[in-house]
């Protein structure tokens, strides 16, 4: 007997997302075994997206997208085998993929006291629980925050905001299927925080007073601009505005005052929101100084393991009378209690401490004293060990200036010689003027880079500059060079140069690259700012300025690219210049949906269809409607410009079969078509009529082609749409050629050429100066010939 039917490859379980295609497929042993699927127990038969196939000994069933409804239990059996096995379908929660990339890339911006709104349709296999995250902290129900969830959408709603309300936001979708989280940011813009106190007293005499504050800690999201000052004097009741100072300022000197007369200082941070509450000072009294002021820190003069000596200076500010002497202090680096060396005033500026630890580290400080007591301390000196002192650094090696403007030299060396410089801690710059014999330090504290940049010279002055190498020990040998300042370059206010070649807007194919060059003049160099609707760039921008231009480029453009872009030029001079131009992303339209025919109104059509998914990101698209009245016919435009998903054609004749396509187009070009399938027909009323029958006479109908309407010339602007057109007649129907310059425009897919009843129409999109030119019509049958021609003129954007 034959052998018996086996399974050589059973149905596995499969899942698959909804929308989703899925197939199950089994191997059999004998190839003229015919199979039977069943679902949960039914039989199934071939339906709309569900079928069947055998490819040899393999039976597949087929699925072209999964719905709810596909879930469940399958089996095949054929002869004497059977396997089965389960679809599962997966319906996770989904967000659309352009609204997902605008929340996840895009912050949510608003002033505070406005209501926010964050409103996030989603769809998957309910119940999908909505959770909204703060910081990592879930969001609750309060007076001013609420979370709103449907079965389509959830959304987020803070009645008046506050600064307190940024951060970053997570949405976490979930249901049996899978979990979704998103992403998001949220920023609060505000007044700043009044600026961070106390409110210090930097000096104080009779004739000025001069204050110190610090920056707020929270500028309310948007740079602080300025600070204004105000006074008060102690007794009254008004407040009267001293002076403003910008951002990078935060101290004033004010010399409205009078000697004895105590007053109150304030301070409000202002930004492009509002003006801060203010910082109050407490009471301050203009008053002269009579101690000395603070000498410049000590230096180290040697160190070894017994004993340290230190030098100073006599400070620049020697109050009411002549300094008799100077009280000492030491402390161990590291802590903040100062011990005194000398508890009677000494008159030497230098003194030799013993009783010193060997091994630590000191810093010493110096005060002066005079007839009205002990005045301000010094800064700390230089720590340094309590050791024998160690090989003073050699000389730096090839120092020289590297560059240098109006105000500025950069200077370079190498590290001393390895003999003389495996020690080096750092380094010291010193500078004097031609005219100067006294060295100044440029660094209050050592350096660790062998580079240096030395600020705020003068123009046209020649300068001396030197280095040293520090060590344990002290400075090594200087090395020494001389620079001359050149002079200022001439003052030039910031201002774009904008000519023919930067366009003022773009439109830029998805997935293209973005790069536009902004040229610009200016002296001293600008601060070049770029901003996308108001707003920092997005981080896949990047900016690149020399040489007086600035370039904005952005590798793979995408549609939220699209917007205003605005440069900000400023500089020293104060003065600002701002250039904005608009980017527009798009692409080919993607087709529109299924279409829908209705006779709304006798012997009419409406075509009706499913918008393009292209709707969304792209606002200057629109559709154009064909018909042919039979299944091979050609096709011929009835609608355009069509800005809605609706269309009523009117022209039907009773009994003819009609088809229809629409398809959506831009300035990028057409999508693919959607069709209809089954013809749309008018049923042809039956009426009853005698014919009477008459003697035919022939007559010859044969005419040639003529031009009832020629063309006219037309002149358009770049960008725009052009569309020529004419009306010919003639028997037979005359072919209709169009040339552009003598040239056939058939076959090239710029031109859209139409022929309706001898209404022959020519359709450009886009024109530019190429289409520029002279175009004829041309009419041929077989008893003759006719044209026209016309101009078209390109004229550009004013």
């Amino acid at each position: 007997s034959a052998p018996r039917c086996r399974l050589d490859k059973h149905l596995f379980d499969v899942r698959v997302l909804k929308g989703e295609p899925a197939e199950l497929s089994c191997t059999v042993s004998k190839h003229d075994v015919t199979g039977t699927w069943f679902k949960d127990g039914l039989k199934l038969t071939s339906m709309d997206g569900v079928y069947f196939e055998k490819e040899g000994l393999v039976h597949k069933l087929i699925i072209n997208k999964v719905e709810d409804i596909h879930a469940g239990k399958y089996r095949f059996e054929g002869g004497d085998i059977k396997t089965e096995a389960s679809i599962f379908v997966e319906d996770p929660p989904q967000v659309d993929k352009v609204l997902l990339k605008n929340l996840s890339s895009v912050p949510t911006v608003a002033k505070a006291g406005e209501k926010v709104t964050i409103k996030i349709p989603f769809e998957g296999r309910l119940p999908v629980r909505a959770t909204w995250l703060k910081d990592k902290m879930e969001l609750i129900d309060d007076t001013r925050i609420r979370v709103d969830k449907t079965e389509t959408f959830t959304m987020l709603s803070i009645s008046s905001s506050e600064r307190k309300d940024c951060g970053d936001y997570k949405v976490r979708l979930k249901n049996d299927s899978g979990v979704l989280e998103i992403n998001l940011k949220l920023v609060v813009i505000d007044k700043p925080q009044p600026p961070a106190g106390p409110i210090k007293i930097v000096e104080s005499s009779a004739n000025d007073i001069t204050i110190h504050w610090n920056p707020p800690k929270d500028d309310g999201g948007k740079p602080v601009q300025s600070y204004i000052i105000e006074r008060q004097q102690v007794g009254k009741s008004d407040w009267v505005t001293l002076g403003e100072t910008p951002k990078s300022c935060t101290t004033f000197t004010t010399n409205k005052v009078e000697q004895d007369v105590s007053y109150y200082f304030r301070v409000r941070a202002v930004n492009a929101e509002g003006t801060s509450d203010a910082l109050e000072s407490d009471e301050v009294k203009a008053v002269s100084k009579a101690s000395p002021g603070a000498p410049d820190p000590p230096e180290i003069v040697s160190a070894s393991r017994d004993t340290i000596t230190i030098s100073w200076k006599t400070p620049r500010k020697t109050g009411s009378s002549r300094i008799v002497g100077y009280i000492v202090q030491k402390r161990k680096k590291g802590t903040t209690t100062w011990l005194p060396v000398n508890n009677v005033p000494i008159a030497d500026r230098k003194l030799k401490m013993t009783n010193l630890k060997k091994g630590l580290q000191y810093e010493f400080r110096v005060a002066a004293v005079n007839a009205a007591g002990i005045g301000d301390a010094s800064e700390p000196s230089q720590p340094v060990f309590a050791r024998d002192s160690t090989k003073s650094p050699g000389q730096v090696q090839d120092l020289k200036v590297s560059s240098s403007d109006s105000t500025s030299v950069t200077l370079t060396w190498k590290r001393p010689e390895a003999k003389d410089g495996s020690d080096v801690k750092g380094y010291e710059v010193e500078m004097r003027s031609s005219n100067n014999l006294n060295w100044t330090k440029c660094n209050a504290l050592p350096i660790e880079v062998t580079t240096y940049t030395v600020k705020g010279l003068l123009a046209k002055e020649r300068y001396f500059l030197r280095v040293r190498a520090l060590n344990d020990s002290g400075p090594g040998e200087a090395a020494e060079l001389e620079a001359f300042i050149k002079a200022a370059a001439p003052v030039v206010p910031p201002r774009f140069l904008i000519d023919d070649t930067v366009k003022s807007f773009l439109v830029i194919k998805a997935g293209n690259t973005i790069r536009v060059n902004i040229p610009f003049e200016a002296s001293p160099d600008p601060v070049v700012t770029w901003l996308k609707d108001g707003l920092p760039l997005p981080d896949q921008a990047t900016v690149h300025t020399k040489d007086c231009t600035t370039q904005l480029l952005i590798g793979a453009a995408e549609f939220t690219d699209t917007g205003t872009y605005t440069i900000e030029l400023q500089n020293g001079l104060g003065k600002r210049e701002t250039f904005s131009f608009q980017v527009q992303v798009t692409d080919i339209p993607q087709p529109p949906g299924p279409i829908q025919l209705q006779e709304n109104v006798p012997n009419t059509v409406t075509v009706t269809w499913m918008p393009s998914a292209s709707e969304k990101w792209e606002s200057n698209l629109y559709y154009t409607v064909l018909k042919r009245e039979s299944q091979k016919g050609l096709w011929h435009v009835v609608g355009d410009l069509i800005y809605t998903n609706k269309f009523t054609f009117t022209k039907l004749i009773p009994g003819r079969d009609y088809y229809f396509r629409v398809v959506a187009k831009n300035s990028l070009g057409a999508s693919g078509p959607s069709e209809t399938v089954q013809p749309w027909r008018i049923r042809k009323p039956k009426v009853e009529c005698q014919v009477k029958p008459q003697i035919y006479k022939g007559v010859n109908q044969n005419q040639p082609p003529r031009f009832l309407v020629p063309l006219k010339p037309h002149v358009v602007t770049t960008g725009s749409e052009c569309r020529m057109s004419c009306a010919v007649g003639g028997h037979p129907s005359p072919k209709v050629t169009w040339y552009k310059d003598n040239r056939d425009l058939s076959s090239d897919p710029s031109y859209f050429c139409t022929n309706d009843f001898g209404v022959c129409s020519l359709v450009v999109l886009g024109v530019t100066k190429h289409d520029e030119g002279e175009y004829m019509v041309e009419a041929t049958n077989e008893v003759g010939r006719a044209f026209t021609k016309a101009f078209l003129i390109i004229k550009g954007n004013f």
